[in-house]
């Protein structure tokens, strides 16, 4: 009896695989809480605010994402983020106040839409699916919107067990 050898049809196929886990979003992240600007860790004043983002160092915030949010259960102002926004402008790349997993929303969503989808021109594309439980749902759901106009074929999963997505 002759055995054929193993063959890789995976390895060996036309499918692109893209797996975000191996593209994440370049950008550094930085965060910044409100709560240290409170008075008795409950009152934002505004007057002791501005002055302390006056006096603010924002190297730890060049080019990056930053995440602006309160630790606290105070009830800031909507003007307190806005006035953060407005400092950081032309140093972070972007300012966001949100929570934890809005602001990694953003960051990936952001990451998505500036993606270039050259090398995927009328490929069979698989989107590997289940490879990190960090990045959002949306960023998926994005990127399928994006590469559906520009692929052949598109599918979702892993390359032995797939759901296809689009097919022109």
């Amino acid at each position: 009896m002759s055995q054929q050898p193993i063959v890789n049809r995976v390895a060996n196929s036309t499918l692109i695989n893209i797996d975000l886990a191996e593209h994440p979003p370049a950008y550094a992240t930085a965060e910044l809480d409100l709560a240290q600007f409170l008075d008795q860790g409950l009152i934002l004043r505004e007057k002791d605010f501005r002055s302390a983002l006056e006096k603010l160092i924002c190297t730890p915030f060049e080019k990056t994402y930053v995440r602006v949010y309160c630790s606290t259960e105070a009830i800031l102002p909507a003007w307190a983020y806005q006035l953060v926004a407005t400092k950081l402008a032309g140093i972070a790349e972007k300012v966001v106040a949100a929570n934890l997993e809005a602001f990694h929303l953003v960051y990936w969503l952001d990451h998505i839409s500036q993606l270039d989808l050259t090398p995927y021109k009328d490929g069979r594309v698989l989107l590997k699916g289940c490879s990190d439980e960090k990045i959002p749902q949306a960023a998926y759901t994005l990127l399928a919107q994006r590469l559906t106009p520009v692929v052949k074929k598109l599918m979702f999963g892993e390359a032995c067990s797939f759901v296809p997505l689009y097919i022109s």
